[in-house]
């Protein structure tokens, strides 16, 4: 009996560590430095914010105005041209995400 729970256990363990655990997920998207930002568009049909941004250190990217994705769809109902925002960015694929922000104050 103890043998094949040792060999359940050592099966299922490494299938365990390499699943993305949400938990760990959302820490490090919460520890990605803020980058300031001025949102330029709102494209709902395409699910995108345009914004003029810095440096985005946590993506490699240097300033400039580019469309983001959002981590969450009701963000785009929340922001409008010309808010000051600091914010997040992630890539997700091929894709840059503002994966958090907040209203520059």
């Amino acid at each position: 009996m103890r043998l094949l729970f040792a060999l359940l256990l050592s099966v299922s363990l490494p299938a365990f560590a390499q699943h993305n655990h949400p938990a760990g997920h959302m820490a490090a998207k919460q520890d990605a430095p803020l980058t300031d930002g001025t949102v330029k568009k709102i494209d709902k049909a395409a699910g995108e914010v345009v914004i003029q941004h810095g440096p985005l250190d946590s993506i490699g990217m240097p300033p400039m105005t580019m469309a983001f994705g959002v981590a969450d769809k009701g963000w785009l109902g929340k922001l409008k041209a010309g808010d000051k925002i600091r914010f997040a960015a992630e890539m997700k694929g091929s894709q840059a995400i503002v994966s958090r922000y907040e209203i520059a104050k």
